[in-house]
């Protein structure tokens, strides 16, 4: 039976009719909720742009050497892991809004043992605690979204993540070179002492709320969010329905994602994961002033205008989500992410063939902007779909599966950027493409669309896709 066949027999068996579900509107709420669930992301954003504009002042002002530093950038991804371990369960355990609490602790102590870093051990823990709370922050914000917002404007919301990590990262490079690196990082404080003040005026999930049996605040949240005269006793009823449907499962442990009916979110959240850091993004955001500098570009120019050039990709991103879908906005990003690398690889390839250096800058500069363009578009993509494709029961153990395996292989790359740089300056690119277009060939052959279906749809579709 096709995928719309086994949809309706669970709409049918369920009682529910999901076409539907309560008002769509977009209320002062939700975007005032998902805003305030973003600011992580905006602070995601400050810790990733951060160690290129201050590389320089830190290497002056503590004598720190460039392994020392390239060590230093790397804990950021290092970090994420063991936060990235156990940000399901911690979603899972105290709560979406706990979750954030938890994590803006551990950010404001780490951007601030930057700030007073009297050597580079200073830098190398702060550095870790900031890296911890983005592998937790990076799913519980996606996650908060994709819980509270309607069905087919979901997919533009939960794609705003990608849209404020790029404005922490364009804030970092463009006000970076005027600063210097100890304000830089006390800048790096602000959103997350902002999200800690919303947090009092926002509701908690409304399906972590059924998944913990509190019903009553269920309709109260989904009340506040849809608007006071908006009928929301279909959507709550299916949320609980699906809910209860779910919990006779057991889920919640690691040998449930074993069984053959989760396969395949799992293999399209967890493959995802694994091999999209293997497209060079965090590698080249990490050291992006450096490929400038020795590729002769005007490091200034270079890096300012990849910042400005984010922003207006990522609002493309955010606007193209619900109307094209998932699957066609990431294939786009990943073939532009695959050109620009090429252009990347071929300018340091005319270096290496000693022709005028203003040809390889010029193709570099191209290249770098053309990369991140496409990177902006559609990077936070995969986070997007981990909110949506795994089932409320497993999702916890799954989403940390998949958000390590990310962490872990971004740190790979970014540890070991540097050395393949040093390596190949043409051939690092040329497999970061090459993986970029593999990646292109796994989303057009594994991956669902998920665009306008509630999440209870989609989780009823992995079920019986299984049975």
């Amino acid at each position: 039976m096709d995928e719309e066949g086994l949809l309706q027999d669970y709409i049918h068996e369920n009682g529910n009719d999901a076409a539907k579900g309560s008002s769509s509107k977009v209320t002062f709420a939700v975007v005032f909720s998902s805003l305030i669930a973003l600011c992580g992301s905006f602070t995601f954003g400050c810790a990733n742009g951060y160690s290129s504009p201050a590389e320089s002042g830190i290497i002056d002002d503590l004598g720190i050497s460039i392994a020392e530093y390239s060590f230093f950038g790397s804990l950021l991804l290092f970090g994420s892991m063991f936060g990235a371990i156990i940000s399901g369960k911690v979603a899972d355990l105290i709560g979406r809004k706990g979750a954030f609490w938890f994590v803006d602790l551990f950010y404001i102590i780490g951007w601030l043992a930057i700030v007073f870093a009297k050597d580079v051990w200073w830098l190398y823990v702060g550095r870790t605690l900031l890296g911890f709370s983005t592998g937790v922050q990076n799913y519980v914000s996606v996650v908060y979204v994709a819980e509270t917002i309607p069905k087919n404007i979901r997919g533009g919301f939960t794609m705003a993540s990608q849209l404020m990590v790029c404005g922490g990262i364009s804030a970092m490079f463009s006000i970076g070179d005027i600063i210097s690196w100890r304000t830089l990082a006390i800048i790096g404080t602000i959103p997350c002492i902002i999200q800690v003040i919303g947090l009092l005026f926002i509701p908690e999930s409304p399906r972590w709320l059924a998944k913990v049996g509190r019903q009553k605040e269920l309709e109260a949240t989904l009340q506040w969010l849809r608007g006071k005269e908006t009928d929301i006793s279909q959507e709550a009823a299916e949320i609980q329905g699906c809910n209860q449907s779910l919990n006779k499962q057991q889920g919640s442990r690691f040998q449930d994602l074993l069984e053959s009916k989760y396969a395949h979110p799992l293999i399209v959240g967890v493959g995802l994961s694994f091999l999209l850091p293997w497209g060079g993004g965090n590698g080249i955001l990490l050291y992006a002033s450096s490929i400038f500098d020795i590729a002769g570009c005007n490091v200034g120019i270079a890096t300012t205008t990849m910042a400005l050039i984010q922003i207006p990709f990522s609002v493309l991103g955010v606007l193209l989500m619900d109307k094209f879908g998932r699957r066609p906005l990431l294939m786009v990003d990943l073939a532009g992410a695959c050109l620009g690398g090429i252009l990347i690889g071929v300018g340091f390839l005319l270096k290496d063939l000693n022709l005028p250096i203003n040809l390889t800058a010029t193709t570099v500069l191209v290249g770098m902007q053309m990369y991140f363009a496409f990177f902006a578009l559609g990077a936070g993509l995969p986070f997007v779909l981990i909110s949506e494709i795994f089932p409320m029961n497993i999702k916890g153990t799954a989403g940390s599966l998949a958000a390590f395996t990310n962490c872990f292989n971004s740190w790979i790359v970014a540890y070991t950027f540097n050395f393949l740089f040093q390596l190949s300056s043409a051939g690092v690119f040329f497999i970061f493409s090459t993986i970029c277009a593999l990646l292109t060939l796994f989303v057009l052959r594994m991956l669902p669309e998920t665009k306008g279906k509630s999440l209870e749809e989609i989780q009823a579709l992995w079920t019986q896709e299984g049975n």
